[in-house]
């Protein structure tokens, strides 16, 4: 399971979902995710409706309509995601202090 949320994408996505408040189309979630591609977006929607952690709508309109939006599942994870975001920006500069101590980089 950590491989599948721990991963860059996946992370994005689910905090874009939440972030977001209503279901999103896959247009609607490459645009704020502009460094994904759009195989790399089918790829990692997949794996995450995969593990229940984003549920497809798929609505019976001309032209076709998929939605995405966080499962129940996935709703109980995002405390634990936006706390280690959370974390990561406390920490940020001091990480980068530390690497580039490590590296001798001034």
């Amino acid at each position: 399971m950590l491989s599948r949320i721990g991963g860059k994408w996946q992370s994005l996505i689910l905090l874009t979902l939440e972030s977001s408040n209503k279901p999103l189309r896959f247009k609607e979630l490459r645009q704020s995710i502009t460094d994904i591609s759009d195989k790399m977006l089918t790829a990692t929607l997949h794996d995450l409706e995969t593990d229940g952690l984003i549920v497809r709508t798929a609505h019976s309109e001309v032209p076709p309509r998929v939605e995405y939006t966080l499962s129940d599942r996935a709703q109980t994870l995002m405390p634990h995601l936006n706390a280690l975001v959370d974390w990561a920006i406390v920490n940020i500069n001091d990480i980068i202090e530390t690497r580039k101590a490590f590296y001798g980089v001034e």
